[in-house]
């Protein structure tokens, strides 16, 4: 299966460097969930992912999430957990931990699950609290509702965080959440919508 046109792949690094609590300056906490990522990934191998970040990134495209992909990509067929094993909650969840390495490019795989309205909401809602990520996923629905303004799913999170603290850095341009509607096979853009 191939990528579509607005895929970009992400190249594996080692499970050293930085992570995104470091940009963003802010602190981690001892997670139930990322014991349980590193758990899966070892049942669930992926023959070419060096981190528990690649190991995600390929879940995600497992789930047809394809605007990130990764360099090298799985070469035999993958067989990621189930939706029962790991929920997309939790997947969405561990992408935007604030332990993973610090690359923004993961972040569109959760937009683009959030996007498609594949979560429940609530459910969203709890795992976000009980992993500290409600300023990523803030960011994230403040960046897309630049696309979208009434898409359902993403109005919810932001009313589900009116506290979130702000970063003090961006995540994300909302252009990399978004793919351009071409009018006429011209190259200028004749708007925007969310990448599902």
């Amino acid at each position: 299966m191939t990528s579509p046109p607005y895929s970009v792949s992400v190249h594996c690094m080692m499970e050293t460097g930085s992570r995104l609590a470091n940009r963003l300056g802010m602190t981690v906490h001892v997670s139930a969930l990322r014991f349980k990522l590193k758990s899966l990934a070892s049942i669930f191998p992926s023959e070419t992912a060096d981190c528990l970040e690649d190991w995600l990134v390929d879940v995600g495209n497992a789930r047809g999430a394809r605007i990130v992909t990764r360099i090298p990509s799985p070469v035999s067929p993958f067989t990621p957990p189930t939706k029962e094993e790991l929920p997309n909650e939790e997947l969405i969840a561990g992408i935007c931990q604030l332990q993973c390495l610090d690359r923004p490019q993961m972040l569109r795989l959760a937009a683009q699950l959030i996007s498609r309205r594949a979560v429940d909401p609530e459910k969203l809602r709890l795992v976000a609290r009980r992993e500290r990520i409600e300023p990523v996923l803030s960011e994230l629905a403040r960046q897309a509702l630049r696309v979208e303004p009434d898409h359902d799913l993403w109005r919810a999170i932001q009313r589900a965080f009116p506290d979130a603290p702000p970063l003090r850095e961006p995540l994300l341009h909302w252009t990399r959440l978004a793919e351009p509607i071409m009018k006429d096979g011209r190259c200028n853009a004749a708007g925007w919508r969310l990448v599902a």
